[in-house]
């Protein structure tokens, strides 16, 4: 682009924010707390046709009247606002992919220094949490963009038109690289044509992953698509697991923390699972042990205790296989138990049982 015009294109945009700062300060001007400039134009990186991202922060709905949406010039234009409490509450908490509009803002327009003073609050807030060391806090918001993503792939196995596809599979691609910006607790700095540069600067990527992008992109069949797209999503996930197992430390089971924990798994599993086997009822032992499954996960998740399977030991014409491998789950808390001195709240009479829960001697 030669210098007249980006001269013309920034004199243009002058005038933009000049008419929209004038319509704040005359119309609301205790409606609208702040204005400010973020997208290509806060960082240079804009062309010809570049639309000016502003960002209106308003105090009351009344401040939304000053949203409007209108083509000049040949480009299209979208001045919106921003409320305290939405989209900047999820920026600060670094739930959004637009934690850009927050930290990068450049200010241009603010009615009170109180509202500078709370806006720089919100950027204080996402630099907390851009400064911690991966762990668990990154890694928690990586995993929802995870499973996000195994929600498009799942609707990409239903589509049956390749457009359907192939617009899952986008939606998906999007999850996967938020997945991925969480990973190494950072945040995209420019637009959406530049993901990939900044993406190879990252500590952690997904084995392949661009690679992978290309080979989405590629794709001319349905079948290809589901393909490569299913590659994209096991690569990010194979990565995320080995970074909870190098950066969270695994819980450990302890007396505190496994207490009760037996006694749950009997009231919800145990004799669900004696009355279906006993009933030859292979949907109400299917279910059970899929919910006894779930609660094992939990358990291993949130206290340590050693993963199971129970699923591989379910079959429709053998119950009480099922049944068996349930049972050796419950040993296992059994003996948990014991190792940590743990016992088991039964009780043989009503008496018993009233003074262990009235807590009489």
């Amino acid at each position: 682009m030669d210098a007249q015009t980006r001269e013309r294109i920034e004199e243009k945009n002058r005038k933009l924010i000049a008419m929209v700062v004038e319509r704040a300060q005359r119309d609301f001007p205790d409606d609208i707390a702040l204005i400010g400039l973020t997208g290509s134009f806060s960082t240079g990186d804009y062309h010809e046709k570049s639309d000016l991202d502003l960002i209106i922060i308003n105090n009351t709905q009344r401040g939304w009247q000053i949203a409007d949406a209108f083509l000049y010039d040949g480009v299209g234009y979208d001045i919106y606002c921003t409320e305290w409490n939405g989209r900047l509450k999820e920026e600060a908490n670094l739930d959004s992919p637009m934690v850009s509009h927050l930290l990068d803002l450049q200010i241009l327009y603010c009615a009170k220094p109180e509202y500078a003073a709370r806006f720089a609050g919100y950027q204080q807030r996402a630099r907390e949490r851009l400064a911690k060391p991966i762990g668990a806090d990154c890694l928690g918001r990586a995993v929802k963009s995870l499973d996000q993503a195994k929600q498009h792939f799942a609707q990409m196995m239903l589509e049956e038109g390749i457009g359907g596809v192939r617009y899952a599979a986008g939606l998906m691609v999007y999850e996967l690289i938020q997945a991925v910006i969480h990973m190494n607790n950072t945040y995209l700095k420019r637009g959406i044509r530049r993901y990939w540069e900044e993406i190879r600067a990252y500590s952690y990527v997904p084995e392949g992953f661009e690679a992978l992008y290309c080979s989405l992109l590629g794709a001319k069949t349905v079948e290809e698509l589901r393909s490569a797209a299913k590659a994209m999503l096991l690569a990010a996930e194979k990565l995320y697991q080995e970074m909870v197992q190098a950066c969270v430390p695994a819980p450990v089971p302890t007396k505190e923390s496994l207490a009760g924990t037996y006694e749950e798994l009997f009231c919800n599993y145990y004799n669900k699972m004696e009355w279906a086997v006993s009933q030859q009822d292979p949907s109400y032992v299917f279910l059970t042990m899929v919910g006894a499954q779930a609660y094992a996960e939990e358990m291993t998740r949130e206290h340590g205790m050693p993963a199971v399977d129970l699923m591989k030991d379910f079959d429709c014409g053998d119950l009480e296989k099922g049944r068996e491998a349930f049972l050796r789950v419950a040993v296992g808390y059994e003996e948990e138990y014991a190792r940590l001195g743990l016992e088991i709240q039964q009780f043989s009479s009503f008496d018993a049982l009233y003074r262990h829960y009235m807590k009489q001697s």
